[in-house]
């Protein structure tokens, strides 16, 4: 039977995550330090054998993709499946902003209610089903290879849950940084994890100096 390896990253930094203001499917843009981070990533992954690229259809995932995929001499493939959970009415507002005005929505959040959807957003039950299909699609057409998956934070949190089989529930105890480079695989028996956010670009000397 063969597997696929996978390249789970998150997109580079926005002014909303600095902001921490909630993105969800509102199309924002890298920030300088986030297209720094997509081009420290692309040389830190210059030599990886990558067969496809694969993308959320948002910029900051499709312009952290292309940044990497150009030293390969690759396209990438944009798909919505690789979205971000819809966050409705809480997307462009701030944590606090939803405790203070929303604090019934506040809590189902904060407990991780599986089937609990901001007006106008998604549950996480609807995220995991859209995202697990997703990925085990595009991996099914890979066998015996390597992609590349650029998504985001929300979408990066259900891989590892399904590939660790942890319930939505479970509080987190991991990171999704910008730019991590998380490595997975896949056999039509599901996900596996072999590492998990590794940021070693992001602080790699030699790269500066290839980059200056």
């Amino acid at each position: 039977m063969q597997i696929t390896r996978i390249l789970a990253v998150r997109h580079g930094e926005t002014e909303w995550n600095r902001d921490t203001r909630i993105q969800g499917h509102t199309d924002i843009p890298l920030n300088t330090r986030g297209l720094r981070q997509a081009e420290l990533l692309a040389l830190a992954l210059r030599d990886e054998p990558i067969a496809a690229f694969y993308a959320s259809d948002l910029s900051r995932a499709l312009q952290t993709a292309h940044t990497v995929a150009r030293r390969h001499g690759k396209t990438v493939t944009a798909h919505s499946g690789l979205r971000e959970r819809a966050f409705g009415r809480f997307e462009g507002v701030t944590w606090s902003d939803i405790e203070a005005n929303w604090p019934d929505d506040a809590r189902a959040w904060r407990q991780r209610t599986p089937d609990f959807a901001p007006e106008g957003g998604e549950s996480l039950l609807q995220l995991r089903a859209r995202v697990v299909a997703t990925l085990e699609s595009l991996a099914a057409e890979h066998p015996g290879e390597q992609v590349m998956v650029v998504a985001h934070g929300g979408v990066l949190d259900i891989l590892y849950r399904a590939a660790t089989r942890l319930e939505l529930q479970a509080p987190r105890s991991w990171d999704l940084g910008n730019t991590a480079v998380n490595r997975l695989l896949w056999s039509p028996e599901g996900l596996s994890l072999v590492g998990w956010g590794d940021t070693r670009h992001l602080q790699d000397p030699s790269l500066d100096e290839v980059t200056s």
